[in-house]
């Protein structure tokens, strides 16, 4: 055991029979007997019995070693004696190392006096009734499978793949301390926590002490190999595999720094969330563990079961992804030279369909959940709605200039300048001049308001980290032009610039969703007449016809979008679409060495893949 505490002894109904003669109460050798064994003491408790004292001693010892139990304490029950015999019941309270289970039961053992000192008659049924000759205590513990995280019709996002689970036969080692010095020098864990599994653990059946994916069982093996009488069994399962990873988030296993940092103790078979939906559902998804003393024979056959813990399955978190889109945003991406994401909104009610992800270098794109970007010019859908509202008509003439001065700032625009623009050919072209130009209409407050009204800077109800965006109130002519422009400290994340398509197209303002079953979000109105957002529609439709936003244009159902490139280092550049197509409202990034629009082409792929 791996403690042992003061002794609790009860006597809560010592019973004598009448007529037991001169002979002293039994009561002293069972209360001595009780304390020895409780505190340790296992030879001082032998030699109390009629037993061979050393086998008695490590019979006692091995006890609840054997069900790898934190402590035990005993209470005498009753005591009734009849002349020279005696029999003697107990109460035992057996913490075992799985956390929170308690295994009580009720024993009993004869004692005889011999020459007026009374003496235990030996047997197994003195630690449990339930023991022959030859038989022990053995703990079995068995997790339930994970619980899935599902796509919106309830399938696994969590895909088959192969683990390898590191064990032993516990019958077949030659010094299991050894064994579990060497494993626990490895990888981390508890020794002695090792050591308790493997020797409550049946003997002859294989006991997993580690589960590993392919890559960590690659790196650790070459070391784990070495301890003795280790093997490994290679196994099938859903737990570390995802279509939409950064979503569901990763799953770690007995070694995973997560358990470790809080403190827990070491169980074969648990696995812990360490990141997105999974850390966030860990107590919904893990389940609870069914635990049982059982009694084995001298075979290492289960002979009955003492008592159970039956555990419970873990419950499944359902969101609302669409496997369908979320494997088409996968493909999408898979066939661009560039890092980029993709994210998916159904605009009639804040539902995340697709969360898509493309990693190539080691500087990592931020979570298209909680990342936070220049937008660039895609921002201008908002600014484009803050200027019509101040009734900017679209036909308004503004020319496109390379370069512009506003509050003592210079602007600059590459692309194919024009004499002969409007608010409207000026949106399509992304010509950011223009909107800095045109930023001497609004106030600070102004465009603001409108900010405000696309839910940035608003509250998300994600249960993982999300950024629905920020912009502090510009504080004077250049930095409200910037801000029109998506710069000067304008940040979104792509699931942030995908809800402000969804508004547009939806004319209603939503949170998003990702959680199926909830609530449904509150909505609101966009501050906007219907013709200033049918007019805001048109540029869009606009852009993507004529404009910068082309390449995302499709056969069929219209596509509404707007485009921008963000340079983000000396030769390399973010170009977004955000935009929509029926009811999905989408925003796509990607990285790239030129200021090509590579994500409108992006954008377009996957929507024409959904359909």
């Amino acid at each position: 055991m791996a403690a042992v505490l003061a002794l609790v002894v009860a006597a809560l109904a010592v019973g004598f029979s009448t007529g037991f003669g001169g002979e002293e109460s039994a009561e002293p050798a069972v209360e001595a007997f009780l304390l020895d064994w409780q505190q340790g003491k296992y030879a001082q408790a032998a030699a109390l019995t009629d037993g061979n004292a050393d086998r008695v001693t490590a019979q006692l010892a091995a006890a609840y070693t054997d069900v790898d139990a934190t402590n035990a304490f005993f209470a005498m029950k009753s005591v009734s004696q009849h002349g020279s015999t005696a029999v003697a019941k107990y109460q035992a309270t057996v913490d075992l190392a799985q956390p929170g289970e308690q295994w009580t039961y009720t024993g009993q053992f004869k004692l005889t006096s011999v020459s007026g000192q009374w003496v235990i008659d030996w047997a197994p049924q003195v630690i449990n009734p339930g023991l022959a000759a030859g038989d022990r205590l053995a703990i079995l513990t068995s997790f339930p499978q994970r619980a899935q995280i599902t796509d919106m019709n309830g399938q696994p996002l969590v895909g088959e793949s192969a683990d390898y689970h590191i064990g032993v036969y516990p019958a077949r080692l030659a010094n299991e301390a050894a064994t579990a010095k060497k494993f626990s020098s490895v990888t981390g864990l508890d020794e002695q926590q090792v050591l308790g599994e493997i020797q409550a653990a049946p003997p002859d059946s294989f006991l997993s002490l580690l589960t590993l994916q392919p890559n960590a069982f690659t790196a650790q093996w070459p070391h784990l190999d070495k301890v003795p009488g280790l093997g490994y069994m290679r196994r099938t399962e859903r737990l570390f595999v995802s279509l939409a990873q950064q979503t569901v988030g990763d799953v770690g296993t007995e070694i995973s720094p997560v358990l470790r940092a809080e403190g827990a103790a070491y169980q074969p078979g648990m696995t812990v969330g360490q990141s997105g939906l999974e850390q966030t559902y860990q107590d919904d998804l893990v389940g609870t563990p069914t635990t049982s003393v059982v009694v084995l024979n001298s075979a290492g056959a289960t002979v009955s079961t003492l008592w159970s813990s039956p555990g419970h399955a873990g419950t499944p978190v359902q969101t609302t992804l669409s496997t369908k889109d979320q494997k088409a945003a996968v493909a999408a991406l898979a066939d661009q030279p560039g890092e980029g994401e993709i994210v998916a909104v159904d605009a009639r009610n804040g539902d995340v369909r697709a969360l898509a992800t493309r990693q190539l270098g080691a500087t990592r794109l931020p979570s298209a959940l909680s990342g936070k970007l220049a937008p660039g010019m895609s921002f201008s859908i908002v600014s484009a709605a803050a200027l019509l509202s101040n009734h900017i008509p679209e036909n308004e003439p503004l020319p496109c200039q390379p370069t512009t001065t506003v509050g003592g700032v210079t602007f600059s625009y590459q692309a194919a300048a024009s004499s002969s623009s409007t608010f409207a050919s000026d949106f399509a072209a992304g010509c950011g001049t223009a909107f800095a130009t045109l930023s001497r209409t609004l106030s600070a407050s102004q465009l603001t308001s409108m900010e405000r009204a696309f839910g940035i800077g608003s509250s998300w109800n994600l249960k993982v980290p999300s950024f629905s965006g920020s912009a502090s109130t510009a504080s004077g002519p250049a930095d409200l032009a910037a801000q029109t422009i998506g710069q000067s400290g304008v940040l979104m994340s792509p699931l942030g610039m995908a809800m402000v398509a969804a508004e547009v197209d939806a004319g209603v303002g939503r949170s998003p969703e990702l959680i199926a079953g909830g609530p449904p979000p509150a909505d609101w109105s966009v501050p906007l007449s219907a013709t200033e957002l049918t007019e805001l529609r048109q540029l869009m439709r606009l852009a993507v016809v004529s404009g910068a936003a082309h390449p995302a244009e499709l056969r069929g159902v219209q596509v509404y979008g707007q485009a921008g490139t963000v340079k983000s280092g000396p030769h390399s550049y973010l170009s977004w679409f955000v935009g929509y197509r029926g009811v999905v409202a989408v925003a796509a990034i990607e990285t790239g060495t030129t200021a090509d629009q590579a994500a409108a082409a992006l954008a377009g792929a996957f929507l024409k893949a959904i359909g």
